[in-house]
């Protein structure tokens, strides 16, 4: 990478001191900047030639420069020959002015370095375009080394120096003497132009008389650069040493033969032995034959072959040859046209400009940008031409690129864009706006192009708003939305209103139309749609006009009418329209249809709408409902679980202080603070309290299968207890009156805790004595059981699952009876805790007695719906009371592991407990 940055830089160098070499000190650089060496020309392509600007003007010229160390090998006197002959060459093309030869803008300076003089833009010699690039820079430019002639460029390039040597041999009395590829050079139009008059001859005759041009004889011993180029040079020049015109003629030909042969000569000459090349060359010639032509086209061959004899009075002279067929050609003739164009009158100006259209598209796309173009835009100054011109500059910019037409077209316009007469050329510009709004940068376009349209919608003429509100539609998806917004869309509404003619006043109704799909739809309907309301006019076509842009609003995807202004605005509008007396069958039958459509819009979406909100309050009302429900449920279980709690933990401290009715709270103090506990019990203790601990910090539980746990003897059995317990309930009870089975448990013997259970109260010992393992753990002052919250332990699937179950030490038992109604108008007694009315209202009706025989052949599921009350069954007590012994025979037996809790089972309609009037019986087989 380096490398290359240091290559560049040494290039750049270099090119940068060979010109300040070559020109620094020379007093051309004090009015010009100095650019790029861009070709070579003259004789022997001595001169560089350089890209220059003048620094007064800012205008593009061309610096030819002759170094003058490219003579430093010379003798002196051999420089001076030299350096006299390249100034005469400058000083005769200096006093010559015509569209033929190069023409000079500053006259020849010398310095003690180089020569230089400043021409009019070039591009290169004629000789660096056919592959000769002597003194050129390195690398060659791709712009010449890629350049290929087209036929039209030969032709008529060939015919300009036939031009250019008609007014040398007629009007100055003078030849060239050394025409050649690299004494014509093409500017930067592309026309091709002489230079290089080193070694011309002027008559010695008065011009009346027949002129007579001087020759000197060849020398050898002469610098290469004080001679004509001998491949190019007439026979006559060296066998005779004359010359006349037609030596120049013979020139002619010689390069003609050049440009059709890729740049080589007809012959090559040994420059050191002149004389017996041209004797050799003339032999040649005399027997010269089409064949060794066959480079060149055949319709000029022949004169070639003229151009080429031997004898001059038989060549053609310089007038002959630009009537000659070959330059007949359309493209040359029209070239020609243009370099001519300055001569013409309007009425001839303005017949070739019609014509042009037609023959643009047969010329290459370099000939027309390159030629054609700047002869076009110079017309723009004439007014009058501009119509016939600029219909041919649009069409040029066609087939641009972006970058052409904003570099070369869109300068000359801007000013174009300005006139507004004659009026045809604003005809013509909106005509090809899809043109001009697809090529212009969008800053012009906003600057120059729409304030165009703008005034054309503001004109007088109706014509011209008719055209332009006919073609806007055409182009309005190039025009930026805010340009169309607040721009073209208000004046377009201001033609409609203001204007007298009915035509404008539906073509803006029409257009408005046509870019309503360009719009905004609120726009549309806060500016459009208001605005139609204002049209004063009720003539058909305005009506119909008025229906239409209703209509496409209304079906139009992207847009719509919403219901609120269909009802509120359109109909209103529109109703009263169609019943106009100016309207016949067909026009009231349109303005009906689009009623009727609207109107079956409006209903069908205004009912959905009404449809969607009543199911919206209907589903709303059900929710309430459903969260009120859902509430009282709630807060009645909430009620029923903490009195329930409340019981058994009364029971579980009842259990473990041994049952003595009045020290429940005593004995289970003296648990914990008396002496008397041995050490088993204290273990056990510890043991339920660890237990318990683990308990509260566990993860809810999933219902998972596993193993059951045998319960751990301990060594204390409390079922002696239990049945002292259940001995003291009986000869405490006071006997209730019955009640049906159906709906009410039978009496039983009563708890010390003031609380009544049915028969199945033997299960309900076993499930308790059972719960009271080392296992399990229960406290003596209560212990937290955590449930999984995803499970619903109740009949009703609207009420949510207890997440905790609390066993305690309840000072008092608290009233069931409270939460049931008591049945036939049974009333609640406070005082007296032996009454079995409440208890029997809580825990719903019997059930036949089940033997351990049969519970041990019940599958688990079964002996669990023992437990619980069926569905539906009579109570909210019994329900909540069945869950909460489920609860507690699952803590009792581990939750987890046991088989009569599996999550299956759960999906069994809750029962109610069986009711049995031998519970001593019962748990002697359940305990052994």
């Amino acid at each position: 990478m380096e490398s290359m940055l240091n290559k560049l830089k040494s290039t750049v160098t270099k090119v940068t001191a060979d010109v300040t070499s070559a020109v620094m000190g020379n007093p051309v650089t004090r009015e010009f900047d100095v650019g790029r060496h861009i070709a070579s020309g003259g004789s022997g392509l001595a001169w560089k030639i350089f890209n220059g600007i003048k620094k007064s003007t800012k205008q593009e010229v061309a610096v030819f420069v002759f170094d003058k160390k490219l003579i430093d090998k010379y003798q002196k006197f051999e420089k001076d020959q030299i350096i006299d002959s390249l100034k005469r060459g400058v000083q005769q093309l200096t006093r010559l002015r015509h569209p033929r030869l190069l023409t000079v803008q500053h006259p020849l300076e010398e310095s003690r370095d180089c020569l230089a003089f400043c021409t009019e833009p070039v591009f290169a010699s004629l000789a660096n375009v056919l592959g000769n690039w002597e003194n050129l820079p390195s690398p060659v430019s791709p712009d010449i080394r890629d350049y290929k002639l087209y036929d039209v460029e030969t032709k008529y390039g060939l015919l300009q120096v036939s031009e250019g040597l008609s007014f040398l041999h007629s009007s100055v009395k003078m030849v060239h003497g050394n025409i050649t590829p690299e004494n014509i050079i093409l500017n930067k139009s592309g026309v091709w132009k002489i230079m290089g008059f080193d070694f011309c001859v002027s008559s010695t005759n008065p011009s009346e008389q027949e002129p007579k041009f001087p020759c000197k004889e060849w020398d050898p011993n002469l610098p290469s650069l004080c001679l004509p180029n001998p491949e190019y040079l007439a026979p006559e020049y060296i066998l005779s040493v004359s010359c006349e015109t037609a030596s120049d003629m013979y020139s002619l030909g010689t390069v003609m033969y050049a440009v059709f042969n890729k740049g080589k000569p007809i012959f090559e000459v040994n420059k050191q032995d002149i004389y017996k090349s041209f004797s050799r060359q003339l032999d040649q010639l005399s027997r010269l034959g089409s064949s060794s032509l066959t480079s060149i086209p055949e319709e000029v061959r022949e004169h070639v072959k003229l151009l080429l004899n031997v004898t001059p009075t038989v060549r053609p002279d310089a007038d002959q040859m630009t009537k000659i067929p070959f330059f007949d050609d359309v493209g040359a003739v029209t070239l020609q046209y243009f370099d001519t164009l300055f001569q013409r009158d309007n009425l001839q100006k303005s017949q070739f400009f019609k014509g042009l259209p037609k023959v643009l598209p047969k010329l290459p796309k370099r000939v027309i940008v390159q030629r054609i173009l700047p002869c076009l835009t110079s017309e723009f100054v004439n007014p009058d031409m501009v119509p016939f011109v600029l219909p041919n500059v649009l069409l040029i910019a066609e087939e641009c690129t972006k970058e052409e037409y904003v570099k070369l077209i869109l300068p000359e316009l801007g000013p174009v864009f300005k006139q507004q007469e004659p009026i045809q050329i604003l005809l013509i510009f909106l005509q090809k706006m899809d043109l001009l709004l697809t090529k212009t940068p969008p800053d012009e376009i906003k600057n120059s192009v729409l304030p165009m349209v703008y005034r054309a919608l503001e004109a007088p003429s109706i014509q011209i708003q008719e055209l332009c509100l006919n073609i806007i539609p055409t182009f309005a998806n190039l025009i930026e939305y805010p340009s169309m917004k607040n721009a073209l869309i208000p004046r377009i509404k201001n033609a409609c209103l203001q204007t007298s003619s009915l035509a404008v006043r539906v073509n803006s109704l029409v257009c408005l139309g046509k870019i309503l799909e360009y719009l905004d739809k609120w726009f549309v309907l806060d500016d459009i749609l208001p605005f139609l309301q204002q049209i004063p006019s009720k003539e058909p076509a305005v009506l119909m006009g008025i229906l239409g842009i209703y209509k496409c609003t209304f079906t139009h995807k992207k847009l719509g009418i919403t219901k609120e202004q269909l009802a509120g605005k359109v109909l209103p509008h529109l109703i009263p329209l169609s019943i106009e007396n100016n309207l016949n069958l067909n026009q009231f039958n349109s303005f009906i249809s689009v009623i009727k459509e609207m109107l079956n819009r409006l209903e069908s979406e205004h009912k959905t709408k009404l449809e969607q909100l009543h199911i919206m309050q209907e589903q709303q009302k059900s929710l309430d409902i459903g969260n009120q429900m859902n509430a009282s449920e709630e807060t009645k279980i909430t009620n029923v679980g903490n009195q329930i709690d409340k019981v058994f933990n009364s029971i579980g401290a009842d259990l473990l202080t041994g049952g003595e009715p009045g020290n429940k709270e005593d004995g289970l103090q003296s648990k914990h603070k008396g002496a008397s506990l041995t050490l088993e019990e204290k273990q056990k203790l510890a043991k339920e309290q660890e237990q318990a601990q683990k308990l509260k910090s566990q993860q809810p539980l999933k219902p998972q299968m596993h193993t059951p746990v045998a319960p751990v003897k301990q060594t204390k059995d409390l079922t002696d207890t239990l049945m002292d317990n259940m001995s003291s309930l009986t000869s405490l009870s006071v006997s209730t009156p019955k009640i049906s089975a159906p709906s009410t448990f039978t009496s039983v013997p009563s708890m010390d805790l003031g609380m009544m259970f049915s028969t199945p109260i033997d299960n309900t010992k076993r499930n308790l004595t059972n719960g009271l393992n080392a296992n399990t753990g229960f406290q003596t002052s209560g212990f937290n059981v955590p449930v999984n919250t995803n499970h619903n332990f109740f009949s009703s699937p609207g009420t949510p699952g207890v997440t905790k179950m609390t066993l305690g030490t309840p000072s008092s038992l608290p009233n069931f009876n409270a939460m049931n109604p008591s049945p036939a108008g049974a009333k609640q007694t406070q005082q007296r805790p032996t009454d079995m009315s409440a208890l029997n209202n809580l825990f719903g009706p019997q059930k036949p007695k089940v033997s351990m025989n049969q519970l041990s052949q019940q599958k688990p599921n079964q002996w669990l719906n023992q437990f619980v009350p069926p569905q539906g069954s009579p109570g909210m007590g019994s329900t909540v009371m069945g869950t909460q012994m489920n609860m507690i025979g699952q803590s009792a037996f581990g939750m987890q592991g046991n088989p009569f809790f599996n999550p299956q089972n759960f999906a069994q309609p809750p029962s109610t407990m069986t009711n049995s009037s031998s519970a001593s019986n019962d748990l002697k087989d359940l305990f052994g």
